[in-house]
């Protein structure tokens, strides 16, 4: 993702935002969320290693990769039961083909196994961090080169507000120290719900870069879920990144264009697990 498109994005995300107050206002959104339950947590494995398997209908770089009308609900179910800790699910709707509705019908498939969905867009706003609340999500993913350090701390208090775990996504060490800050700063005592996650696409040439991955892992604060980020296709590479020390890998493009998701992020969680259990022997 170039600095461009990020800044497209935002863009975008503020339109929806604008758009979305003008049908429901934030203080009606809210009063909705009030009498739910509280979200599913997220719980991670003993193991050391666990995988969020995501919900991705398009991407910019692949292309299509999948359909709603595909069956949203069969294809969470399998990811939750393979082993996923939560779900990722796309809600950009102009260059991934999300939409809210995608998040709400995961949400709801995944209800009876209390695995979490965490919505995954451009977020600039804590109105949509509502949004995702109210369409059942346990989480959202923040990118932290898109945002000042005011609205992530909005953004952030919202979610932790409402019991919701936080992805924040950087993509190189300043990210990283952003993080690190933001967390010992405000957050300290809230540091299970709040995951620090490196995406080694280079900003610059917009190609993957998996190394980028493992010059990351020693620089992120120690007391947070890391998530490996893009980069992360086969078992191999699940095994890698955890042998690097990440806790999580978020998968979407592998696993949307597999032929047995199931099958794969259940190689994958071995694999990372295996590595991880060598490296504490």
């Amino acid at each position: 993702m170039s600095e461009t498109f990020l800044k497209q994005m935002a863009q975008g995300s503020r339109a929806r935002v604008a758009e979305a107050t003008s049908r429901l206002s934030q203080a009606e959104l809210a009063a909705r969320i009030e009498p739910l339950p509280p979200p599913p947590t997220l719980a991670l494995s003993a193991a050391g290693f666990d995988l969020i398997a995501e919900l991705k209908l398009r991407s910019p770089a692949a292309g299509a990769l999948g359909r709603a009308q595909d069956g949203i609900e069969e294809r969470v179910r399998e990811y939750a039961q393979a082993g996923a800790a939560a779900v990722s699910v796309l809600t950009e709707p102009s260059r991934f083909d999300g939409a809210l509705e995608h998040l709400s019908c995961t949400a709801q498939a995944l209800a009876a196994v209390r695995v979490p969905a965490m919505r995954k867009d451009f977020l600039v706003d804590p109105y949509q961090v509502l949004e995702a609340r109210a369409a059942g999500a346990g989480g959202v993913l923040l990118i932290l080169r898109m945002l000042g350090s005011e609205e992530l701390e909005r953004l952030i208090d919202c979610a932790l507000r409402l019991q919701m775990f936080v992805l924040l996504e950087s993509f190189d060490e300043a990210d990283i120290a952003l993080a690190r800050t933001l967390i010992e700063a405000r957050w300290p005592k809230y540091s299970p719900l709040l995951l620090v996650g490196v995406n080694c696409r280079d900003l610059a040439t917009l190609q993957v870069v998996p190394g980028r991955l493992l010059e990351l892992a020693p620089l992120l604060p120690p007391q947070v879920t890391s998530v490996a980020e893009s980069g992360v296709a086969t078992p191999a590479d699940a095994a890698r990144v955890a042998a690097a020390g990440y806790d999580m890998a978020l998968v979407g493009s592998a696993l949307m264009s597999g032929a047995d998701p199931g099958a794969l992020a259940r190689q994958m969680l071995a694999a990372g697990r295996r590595a991880r259990a060598a490296e504490l022997t």
